[in-house]
């Protein structure tokens, strides 16, 4: 981006504690939010990890409610908002990937209790005033600086089981926020380097987990990667990339991290001609040379084992044409110019699993 050009930036104040053992800092965390009842979130297979967080906390925990579900049904968010007013909380700590800080957001945004976020995967949904709702089978987002954490608490420590697919997925779908960041329509010079800092992170880090899972290094890479990326999100417009990942994710009910991962390097194809900066930028990010952004990207997901079709992640072939029905109803902004002919033909693309050219 160049300097010269008029741009707005707003900074979203956020406490974040880095490093390994930091979780063991929750209950002074927890203090420093003047809060006295923190209700611990989590999915229902990371309940061992809640459980240990609570027990931190010592008499500052309300309890656990590990109910927490992928793409945030308004069903178990209502119900996450009366079980923390029963338990007579005064805030949350969501502990887990984006099912559970996005959990954490609806409570918030309905209560206006603080969060303090823990986050075990590279979501980056944690540094955002980003939140989202599915109801009736449509995912629907907004933004609201009462769902943005008050402290994240980012422990490499406990990403270490995080399973290597996982990372790598997770890494990816980090990626897409500060790959869409770099051509946002209020993209400023400050994110655009926090977005390019943000890939070359996790582009390094990814392959170094995934060789050795237990590298303690290289998941703080991630995390530090992801913190840049979820920053990033929280802070600039996204465009076609997550419109067509909120519409997969959110009326088909595809896994969100292997969808970002899938349908990223055929939207950033996509955009190419339009966000030829953004494109030279991630290049030299991903350390690629000789190589088009998109299909580095393809490439990053397919050397790693992660899915790279639509069809393979549970996706019928027939739904694509109601895919692009749905996202064309409501379309983001995005510098290439929206045209549903072109949009079929992309997520077909990504439902065969194509590399692009």
């Amino acid at each position: 981006m160049q300097t010269s050009q008029p741009f707005i930036y707003e900074a979203h104040a956020a406490r974040v504690v880095f490093g390994a053992g930091t979780s063991g800092q929750v209950a002074e965390e927890i203090e420093r939010l003047g809060a006295r009842r923190a209700l611990v979130l989590c999915t229902p297979n990371q309940v061992a990890d809640a459980q240990r967080i609570s027990d931190l906390l010592g008499s500052l925990s309300a309890g656990i409610f590990a109910g927490a579900v992928m793409h945030v049904p308004v069903e178990s968010a209502r119900e996450a908002v009366a079980r923390a007013r029963t338990a007579g909380a005064d805030c949350v700590v969501a502990i887990g990937g984006g099912s559970t800080t996005g959990l954490g957001k609806a409570i918030a945004l309905e209560t206006g209790m603080p969060i303090l976020a823990i986050p075990t995967s590279y979501a980056g949904s944690e540094m955002t005033p980003i939140y989202g709702l599915t109801e009736a089978g449509l995912k629907k987002t907004g933004r609201d600086l009462r769902v943005l954490p008050r402290a994240v608490i980012y422990d490499p420590a406990l990403t270490v089981g995080l399973p290597a697919g996982l990372t790598v997925t997770s890494g990816l779908n980090a990626i897409a926020h500060a790959a869409e960041g770099l051509y946002a329509r209020d993209a400023n010079p400050v994110m655009s380097l926090m977005a390019e800092e943000g890939i070359r992170a996790l582009a390094s880090g990814i392959p170094a987990v995934f060789r050795e899972p237990a590298d303690l290094d290289a998941r703080a890479q991630c995390l530090y990667g992801a913190w840049l990326c979820g920053t990033v999100l929280g802070s600039v417009g996204m465009a076609l990339h997550h419109k067509l990942c909120h519409t997969l994710g959110g009326s088909f009910n595809l896994p969100h991290a292997e969808t970002h991962t899938i349908v990223l390097p055929h939207a950033i194809a996509y955009n190419a001609a339009a966000a030829p900066e953004a494109m030279a930028r991630i290049q030299r990010a991903t350390g690629t040379t000789g190589v088009s952004a998109p299909a580095a990207l393809f490439d990053l997901a397919a050397r790693h084992g992660a899915p790279v079709a639509l069809r393979d992640i549970g996706m019928r072939e027939q739904d694509l044409d109601r895919a692009a029905d749905i996202a064309l109803a409501n379309p983001y902004w995005n510098p290439q110019p929206i045209e549903r002919e072109a949009i079929r033909a992309l997520l077909q693309a990504a439902y065969d699993g194509v590399r692009p050219a």
